[in-house]
């Protein structure tokens, strides 16, 4: 098979100790985007992702909470597959660095570096980054002999260790770099990697004594295999090495990496160097995207404003979420998160543009024509020229898919959105109706509907729901998946029922939507650090707050939402309905009967649609993520004041 129609795409491996966060949903929404564009392109595809799950920190925090490291890595790898779940990704393997298939690959490597001389034993003296894992000379060190990736000062360390010979390859790492200009993505980290490799490589330690979580070396097990090193090799473990040779030579040629800019010098310089020492070519692209900050701020969990994809999907929905990320920011620049610009984009590109092109084809073909898609009479002027542009996009929606510019390729298709609008005024097809035009109204909506199979077809890749909903309603068989991107060159077909159904984004009222925001943050625990208070308030700022014992009378799950349960709650005067987050710690049979204290006189807001009047109240661990509702210890008349 030609590497032409195959297409190999990788996001990193993501370590589990970490919490997914929007850089998380970020690479993985990129690289789900890049599969499903190449697969509707006709291409072979194969997408991995997975988590890094050996290193010291793994093992440290294992020990601090009384586990064991393979525990840990068991229990924390689930979050990651729910939010790949919640997401929509279509990954074709998930790979964990604790597998056997992958150990025996890396220890397979190990040995034959070793056998090559690339790998050999000395003694390592220097400055260590634990959080990091790794050596830092002095020509990197921050100021204060510091990280600078992560700024935590650096500790002295010496032990036995394997290295690796990458001084080796810095002539053909730079000749491979000089051959092959896109291999790095975008220009600037190129021109960042080139020079660091003109600097001079230092060979690489590759092994540890002073832990024990990760994977022997292969005859010499005091050693563990340094974590970079074992995790880099994910990508081969995937791709068949060494025993699916036919698997290697379908995928290996076309893979590409897209990583985030803090980990492009291992991904340029220590992999593609391991490569060449195995005999195998580096890859055919890295791409290094950017960081995201929030409304100007650097996220910080002690600030309280990391973005938390489970929420936001809960919020907006997965469609939203997923166009938002990819349409806000050029890929590989740095981004700024704001849920107001989320709200915009949901209004204006999602609901304005988009579904209310849809929505109005759709009604007129209902209308007009019994819901029946009609053969239109001649081409008019003004239908060519839609045409035309239809065309126009797909090759340019084509093309910036294939640099990985997700924001052009969208722009493009939103453009030919706005003249699809644009052109039901300027045709007026229910004017076309009213006069009994019908061979013309036949064409204009003919039109129309081969331009919403195309957006249908286009947005795909970026919002598979979205573009399905539209691919049902439009009275097409099958999914867009399917069908793929073939199907826009084809006639729409004559004689098609479309099926018009709820509008495909609701618009959003942001002053409503203000106070939702505000209530949330009310009811969100901002600093977790038991050593740091809010700030002092009066007892009269207290009495304002209105507590009162309710019962949990029902619950459920709210729906397309995965943190919200709707409950109800008898105050003994009256029931209320409360929209709570708490469905990832309780299953609703369990929160029935449950006797609760509720903050009512909040105001009332609405959270998916339903509207939310009161609050619980909930203790949130500041040792780990647990959480659990304040109850009462002894009866107590449904109503009573707390005080």
């Amino acid at each position: 098979m030609s590497c032409d129609r195959t297409f190999y795409v990788t996001t990193p491996i993501y370590y589990v100790n970490d919490v997914p966060h929007i850089g998380h949903a970020y690479t993985t929404i990129a690289a789900d985007t890049l599969a499903l564009h190449h697969r509707m392109a006709g291409e072979k595809v194969l997408f991995c992702t997975g988590t890094d799950e050996h290193g010291q920190k793994i093992q440290s925090t294992a020990q601090a909470k009384g586990m064991t490291a393979q525990e840990l890595a068991d229990r924390t790898v689930e979050n990651f597959r729910r939010l790949w779940e919640v997401l929509h990704i279509t990954h074709d393997d998930f790979i964990r660095t604790t597998e056997p298939r992958h150990e025996k690959v890396v220890q397979t490597i190990f040995t034959r570096l070793m056998e090559k001389g690339d790998i050999y034993k000395g003694t390592y003296e220097g400055l260590y980054c634990v959080p990091c894992e790794t050596y830092v000379p002095e020509s990197q060190m921050g100021e204060g002999k510091t990280c600078p990736d992560c700024k935590r000062p650096l500790q002295p360390m010496t032990e036995e260790s394997y290295f690796f010979r990458i001084s080796r390859y810095q002539e053909p790492l730079l000749r491979y770099y000089e051959e092959n200009p896109d291999a790095i993505q975008p220009r600037s980290r190129y021109n960042e990697v080139v020079s660091f490799i003109r600097s001079g490589l230092n060979d690489q330690s590759v092994s540890r004594t002073t832990l024990k979580w990760g994977i022997p070396v292969p005859g010499d097990e005091r050693h563990v295999v340094y974590v970079w090193f074992d995790a880099l090799i994910n990508y081969l473990t995937v791709a068949g090495y060494p025993d699916d040779e036919e698997r290697l030579r379908t995928f290996w040629p076309a893979v590409r990496h897209l990583v985030g800019k803090d980990i492009i010098r291992f991904h340029c310089v220590v992999w593609p160097a391991m490569l060449l020492a195995l005999g195998l070519n580096p890859p055919r692209q890295v791409f290094a995207h950017g960081w995201w900050t929030v409304e100007g701020e650097k996220m910080s969990k002690s600030k309280g404003n990391v973005v938390d994809p489970f929420e936001m999907v809960d919020l907006y929905g997965v469609d939203a979420f997923r166009y938002f990320l990819l349409r806000e920011v050029a890929f590989g620049n740095d981004g700024d998160f704001s849920e107001l610009a989320l709200v915009q984009r949901v209004n204006s590109d999602l609901a304005n543009d988009l579904g209310n092109l849809l929505n109005r084809t759709l009604q007129m073909v209902e209308r007009f024509q019994g819901g029946q898609v009609l053969p239109g009479g001649a081409a008019d002027p003004l239908d060519e020229e839609l045409l035309d542009a239809a065309e126009v996009t797909r090759k340019a929606y084509s093309d910036a898919m294939e640099r990985m510019a997700f924001d052009e390729a969208l722009k493009a298709l939103w453009a030919l959105i706005g003249r699809g609008n644009k052109y039901i005024d300027a045709t007026m097809p229910w004017k076309l109706g009213k006069e009994g035009q019908t061979e013309r109204l036949a064409s204009v909506l003919s039109v129309l509907c081969t331009v919403l199979r195309q957006a249908a077809l286009l947005v795909s890749p970026v919002m598979p729901a979205t573009a399905r909903t539209m691919w049902r309603q439009l009275g097409l068989a099958g999914t867009p998946e399917d069908a793929g991107f073939a199907a826009a060159e084809k006639p729409f077909p004559a004689g098609v029922t479309v099926a018009k159904g709820e509008v495909l984004f609701p618009r959003i009222d942001v002053e409503s939507w203000k106070e939702a925001k505000a209530a949330r943050e009310r009811d969100r625990n901002l600093d977790p650090d038991p050593g740091e208070h809010e700030e002092e308030i009066a007892i009269d700022d207290f009495r304002k707050v209105e507590l009162r014992v309710g019962r949990i009378v029902a619950a459920e799950a709210v729906p397309k939402a995965d943190k919200l349960f709707k409950i109800d709650v008898d105050l003994g005067y009256e029931r209320r309905t409360i929209v709570s987050g708490i469905r990832e710690y309780y299953k609703a049979e369990e929160l029935v009967g449950k006797t609760i204290i509720v903050v009512c006189n909040l105001k009332p807001v609405k959270l998916r649609g339903v509207e939310s009047r009161g609050m619980l109240l909930a203790a949130e661990s500041c040792r780990d993520d647990s959480l659990a509702l304040l109850t009462l210890d002894g009866a107590m008349a449904l109503g009573s004041r707390i005080h």
